[in-house]
């Protein structure tokens, strides 16, 4: 374990180097490391992959997705998390019912149901490279949200199938409402809950950060212990407490806790994918032992993979055309039709899979539970490998230069960042003039530590002597930066505000106060 964090951490430093995303190399480096000869083979237990897994991953991003921008796209990113799901776990399961003997309609829903959802991982580091619409940006961060809990609950319905041979559809409809709204429900529940211990306990910031680490875990756990789904009760949970982060986390505990999650979930990506590259060698002897060519195999993956990315394609113009013609209002700003019809383009090819897909493979059981071997466990194991290294290396190493050498983007209408930036530094400024302004007024006792302070913002770029500081000046400051979070939180009600500016704001005010509370 050691080893392979450190094998991390060197490879993401290299992917930084050769500016490509880290997910690339480790995916890569995990098909090597099966080379490896005399590497002990790596015994997982099924049951415990999700568990261990997907929790952090989904917890921490619902915290990272705007979720203003969420319901700013909410159709767009409802039919990709939704409908373009179901299109590509069906398209996967025709195509493999046909054309892999051996494979039945519920298998195929199992490896559809797997391979379906697009990582978000991968397509954040990618897009760390290219500069794009932070429209784009928020349907792609909250598909990739959503579409975890969809197809995960297709491949639960699919594994159940296989495990029993019979599909009762009443049955299967009231499963799945009740795995939708119990699981939602049990995550906003829980997560108020935990709200309340941070409220009303005296935390501190460790406390704070190692309660945040078990949260998602209890989320995920109870959920699944009353038949419904984790996944959603760790979307909703998270998404419910990363609205009210400010009224519960000090500015200590939400910067700590950004590094912690931030080493935490980059580790846990990063051991998924060496995972599946230890793993790798048994999976290919599994299939010797079957009777299936490694030739044979290999053929397979890139047929599925071909399925995945002509489906996502059909779909993104599918939800374009359906945009233009329901709702144009919402529709994304260009300049010209040709260029608006560019956009799916990219959608499309923004299917790179990844720690979703190997942990649901993965999760897949040895054995039934009469003790007969899982049908087709290694070629399904096998294929999803494939399709994770071809998505990520061909889709994931062209995107960059298909969006810079298309010139796909120059077209659209957008407020710049930095236009962006400068507006809502210009209100804080403002609200910062009539705060102290207000106080000046409050009492002649104030009166000269206002002053002080006026003066300090007028000449801070030449002020460098913190020695004018007290007790008193300190508190009007401390005071002041919760004026300034108040005016942000009100300034992110208007839905033309991108979120991610606001957030990014308020972490400078926090590490403000941190330096405030420091001296």
């Amino acid at each position: 374990m050691l080893a392979m964090v450190a094998a991390i951490v060197l490879l993401n430093m290299w992917a930084t180097k050769l500016k490509v995303a880290y997910p690339i190399l480790l995916v890569v480096a995990g098909l090597l490391v099966s080379f490896v000869p005399g590497l002990p083979v790596l015994k997982i237990n099924p049951d415990l992959i999700f568990l261990i897994f997907l929790p952090p991953l989904l917890f921490e991003a619902a915290w990272s997705v705007s979720f203003k921008e969420m319901r700013k796209w909410w159709r767009i990113i409802g039919s990709f998390a939704f409908l373009v799901v179901f299109f590509t776990a069906f398209s996967v399961a025709i195509t493999t019912t046909y054309l892999i003997p051996g494979f039945t309609i519920a298998l195929g829903f199992l490896l559809g149901g797997i391979v379906s959802p697009p990582d978000a991982v991968s397509t954040g580091a990618i897009m760390k490279f290219v500069k794009i619409p932070k429209s784009t940006v928020a349907i792609l961060e909250g598909e990739s949200l959503l579409n975890d809990a969809s197809s995960l609950i297709i491949f639960r319905f699919a594994l159940a199938a296989v495990a029993t041979g019979h599909f009762v559809w009443q049955q299967a409809a009231t499963s799945f409402l009740w795995m939708v709204a119990g699981g939602a429900g049990i995550g906003l529940a829980l997560a108020w809950a935990f709200v309340q211990a941070h409220r009303r306990l005296p935390t501190d910031a460790p406390s704070d950060i190692a309660l945040t680490l078990i949260e998602p875990y209890v989320m995920y756990w109870v959920a699944e212990e009353l038949h419904s789904s984790g996944v959603l009760a760790v979307v909703a949970g998270g998404l419910f407490m990363s609205a009210r982060r400010l009224s519960f986390l000090s500015s200590t505990s939400r910067i700590m806790g950004y590094s912690v999650w931030e080493s935490f979930v980059f580790i846990l990506n990063g051991v998924v994918f060496l995972i599946i590259g230890l793993d790798l060698p048994e999976i290919v002897e599994g299939l010797r032992l079957e009777g299936v060519p490694l030739r044979t195999a290999i053929g397979y993956g890139v047929l599925v993979t071909l399925v995945l990315i002509l489906a996502r394609m059909i779909s993104s113009y599918a939800a374009m055309i359906a945009t233009l013609i329901f709702r144009p209002s919402v529709a994304p700003r260009a300049r010209s039709n040709r260029a608006r019809f560019k956009m799916p383009l990219l959608l499309g090819w923004t299917g790179m899979r990844g720690v979703v897909s190997l942990a649901a493979a993965l999760s897949i059981p040895v054995a039934l539970d009469n003790g007969a071997a899982f049908p087709q466990r290694n070629l399904i194991l096998f294929i999803t490998f494939v399709a994770i290294l071809l998505t990520l290396v061909v889709q994931g190493l062209t995107l960059p230069a298909f969006i810079k050498r298309g010139k796909l983007f120059e077209a659209f209408t957008e407020d710049s960042e930095q236009e962006a930036m400068q507006k809502i530094k210009r209100g804080l400024r403002q609200q910062i003039y009539h705060f102290l302004q207000h106080r000046k007024n409050d009492g002649l006792h104030e009166e000269m530590a206002v002053r002080k302070i006026l003066q300090h913002w007028e000449e801070k770029a030449k002020s460098s002597d913190d020695e004018w500081m007290n007790d008193q000046t300190k508190a009007i400051l401390l005071e002041m930066l919760e004026c300034q979070r108040t005016y942000l939180a009100e300034l992110n009600k208007d839905i033309s505000v991108n979120e991610d500016y606001i957030r990014r704001q308020l972490y400078q005010i926090d590490l403000e106060e941190e330096r405030l509370r420091m001296i």
